[in-house]
């Protein structure tokens, strides 16, 4: 197992729905990788609510498990959950939660300041240290598929919450991921099971795009982005694998923190591409953690090498992503 082969794998966040250790997983940690997500599955996803045997059978006692079984086979383990203010809360009765979407916009800032706090906390208790939240997108339109995730239509609450939130969540420790840049105000469909496409101007993203500029300057460590094509962005890529998008978010909003790829086997990502095509884009675009299916990681991760051996991806590439995600969760104290 060589460098390029490890590093490949340690850019890679394979998504499990269940909280089983597999063979095919335990490889994958002793190979290289590093992050692990700790999904839902489709229903739950759609449902934005864990299921009740689930939440009958899951007990704090099993992350802990899974965790510490990891921690033994690699280091600097980043394990990442859904855990979005009013959306889909992966820890269900585990952790506090913010209730409903009425009861988080009447908080004051503090209070989401302190409940974001102790959610953060618990998490880190489990072994959790990251989550893929909040979900930023401000809605002026059409979107089945964050449809009951979203915060606010009003950019200015929606600002404030996730400043809150972000400084609460990081302050116990545990890497904040806004989603899903540049923003998806007015999209067609599920980009997850359709090719959908975010509608409108460049001039109709500016309200999202000042919550991203505040949300950075609020020092959020991750930015996820989205799966789908933004023509007023790029009309050719989809954001997660787009350097235009991401270029953007480096330079024009001066973000230096860790660039999630959203799932690379999203119908609107692939749009033609394997799984292996679109996660060697997606790096070579800039980002830092590859989302996908973690069924698909062997096989991806052998593209990756691939590519870096052809010369089609620079190996500093990955050293750079593994790189930025060590400098960002070691500066929240995540080990």
């Amino acid at each position: 197992m060589d460098r390029i082969e490890r590093n490949a794998r340690a850019v890679l966040l394979p998504a499990i729905d269940n909280l089983e250790l597999t063979d095919d997983l335990k490889r994958y940690f002793d190979e290289g990788g590093r992050s692990l997500l700790l999904g839902e599955t489709r229903a739950e996803y759609v449902s934005r609510r864990m299921s009740d045997a689930r939440r009958a059978s899951e007990r704090a006692d099993d992350f802990r498990h899974l965790a510490d079984e990891v921690a033994t086979r690699a280091d600097r383990v980043l394990i990442a959950l859904d855990q979005e203010p009013t959306g889909i809360e992966r820890l269900h009765g585990l952790a506090p939660s913010f209730g409903d979407r009425t009861e988080l916009l009447s908080m004051p800032d503090e209070t989401i300041r302190q409940r974001a706090h102790d959610i953060g906390r618990k998490a880190r208790e489990l072994g959790v240290g990251m989550f893929l939240g909040p979900v930023i997108d401000v809605l002026t339109g059409r979107n089945p598929w964050l449809h009951g995730r979203t915060l606010d239509t009003d950019s200015r609450q929606v600002t404030r919450i996730t400043r809150a939130f972000i400084n609460g969540v990081q302050s116990a420790g545990v890497v904040a991921t806004a989603k899903h840049f540049p923003g998806h105000h007015d999209i067609t469909g599920d980009p997850a099971i359709e090719l959908a496409d975010v509608r409108g101007t460049a001039e109709d993203l500016l309200p999202g795009f000042d919550v991203f500029r505040s949300t950075i300057q609020a020092g959020v460590r991750a930015i996820m982005t989205g799966p789908t094509l933004v023509p007023a962005v790029d009309p050719q890529y989809p954001s997660s694998r787009s350097e235009r998008t991401i270029n953007m978010l480096r330079r024009d909003f001066d973000f230096p923190g860790i660039i999630v790829s959203d799932d690379i086997d999203a119908v609107a990502m692939l749009r033609g591409l394997s799984d292996g095509e679109t996660a060697v884009a997606a790096v070579k675009a800039g980002a830092d953690l590859i989302l996908l299916p973690a069924g698909r990681a062997d096989e991806v991760a052998m593209h990756i090498v691939a590519a870096v051996r052809s010369g089609d991806l620079p190996e500093h590439r990955l050293a750079d992503a593994i790189r930025n995600v060590e400098t960002n969760s070691d500066a929240l104290g995540v080990q």
